[in-house]
């Protein structure tokens, strides 16, 4: 059993090519309207990890739509530092760089290119 986290865009398209260039993230296939527009899509993190992608609908809106924020995604990455550095680079919005927890965790925050808020972590061997 899995828990995939399916994110609100309002132009689904855009994500995918901006979540491709700041985390590294690689599309799985996309499902497209008569127009054109993506209404579903599926990626993959570095670490095969599925992420889901949708476009606005009922009562679901993005993050920087709305104002208000309900959830964060958090992706288990190697290299925090360098997961940093390129969304930063993509132009994601820095939360918090970097940092070292007393829980033994390396840890980022970035806010995507429609407000979501993405945690990056690398625990600790041992």
């Amino acid at each position: 059993m899995a828990a995939i986290p399916y994110t609100k865009y309002e132009d689904v398209a855009r994500a995918l090519e901006w979540l491709t260039e700041a985390f590294g993230f690689t599309e799985r296939e996309r499902f497209a309207n008569p127009d054109g527009s993506v209404f579903h899509a599926e990626m993959l993190t570095p670490a095969g990890d599925p992420v889901f992608l949708a476009g606005p609908g009922g009562d679901y809106r993005a993050p920087a739509s709305t104002g208000y924020r309900s959830a964060m995604v958090s992706v288990e990455v190697p290299d925090v530092d360098a997961q940093f550095a390129r969304a930063e680079a993509a132009g994601a919005k820095p939360v918090f760089p970097p940092t070292d927890t007393p829980q033994g965790m390396r840890v980022c925050k970035v806010e995507d290119l429609e407000g979501h808020e993405w945690f990056f972590t690398r625990h600790s061997a041992g």
